[in-house]
């Protein structure tokens, strides 16, 4: 079915719109569950097993709905990009990089990687948007630097460090998604290569695991490490993909792809009230100043 499938009825739309509410609502909690594993274990051991425990999914999914990998060297290289990208870099990056900084920074950071995706996609296609994306671009981008700079206030746990490390996990993670858009515009279908991605990905990162980690350092971390690494792995990379792509693909990306500007206001609700972050007016004000820049470049 075509992502761009439209409904006919306002009712048609209602359940597409729940399940990528569903969907932002996993995403949404992503820099908690993150902040709360790397505060028990290391965070490139929590970004290793996000996927290795993915993986375990993952695979038996394969070989029970007979998924293929692609056939031709074009596609299994934007299948290595996405998986390269998005499924090892960028869990690897975001996941130290929140360790350095506070889950409310993260979120509203992670608010401009539509963004960041049209900008790469403008490069490879050699086609530069017009001027209303600039123009919310640079609105957006303001708000960025409102948000980086609020660390000087010693505000929460927020740092320079970990802000840049998040800001460039997220224009990685756009290349991902760029060349998944690819792989779904060639005719491969967006849960294979979600599922191949992760697999490919558990495979290159679950070996580094003994070397990092023992097994007794694991059974000693406590539950709510565990819980948080579970929704990493089982929300965030399985589940959220697998409902967000289904909810474009039946309700149309036009409709449905609103419904992540509730991601930003998601994160931000549950760092306050799951791990007690402060509300500044910094933090007040870039998140207006990001999310409005955003839409407006987003506009048709």
């Amino acid at each position: 079915m075509s992502l761009e499938a439209r409904p006919d009825t306002r009712s048609s739309l209602t359940l597409p719109l729940l399940v990528a509410g569903f969907a932002v609502f996993l995403w949404g909690l992503t820099p908690v569950a993150t902040k709360v594993a790397v505060d028990v274990v290391d965070p490139v051991v929590v970004a290793i097993l996000r996927m290795s425990l993915a993986g375990v999914v993952a695979w038996p999914a394969i070989l029970l709905l007979r998924l293929s990998p692609p056939k031709t060297r074009q596609l299994l290289m934007l299948l290595g990009i996405s998986c390269l990208t998005g499924m090892i870099l960028f869990p690897l990056m975001f996941t130290v990089g929140q360790g350095m900084t506070s889950a409310s920074h993260s979120a509203l950071i992670l608010t401009v990687q539509p963004i960041f995706t049209g900008l790469v996609a403008a490069t490879v296609d050699h086609r530069w948007p017009g001027r209303r994306w600039w123009l919310g671009s640079a609105i957006a981008l303001s708000g960025e630097i409102v948000l980086v700079s609020s660390h000087i206030g010693g505000i929460g746990e927020a740092s320079l460090l970990g802000d840049a490390i998040v800001i460039t996990a997220g224009f990685i993670a756009s290349i991902g998604y760029v060349a998944g858009g690819r792989l779904q515009q060639q005719g491969y279908p967006a849960l294979s290569a979600t599922l191949w991605s992760v697999a490919i990905a558990s495979l290159v990162l679950a070996p580094l695991l003994p070397f990092l980690i023992s097994l007794e350092t694991l059974a000693a971390a406590p539950s709510i490490g565990w819980l948080g690494m579970a929704h990493l792995a089982l929300g965030s990379t399985l589940a959220a993909y697998v409902a967000w792509y289904w909810a474009l693909g039946v309700g149309g990306i036009g409709r449905v792809g609103l419904m992540q500007f509730l991601q930003t206001p998601t994160a931000v609700l549950a760092a306050l009230l799951l791990l007690g972050e402060p509300l500044t007016l910094s933090l007040v004000v870039s998140g207006i100043t990001i999310i409005a820049g955003v839409y407006i470049a987003q506009r048709r």
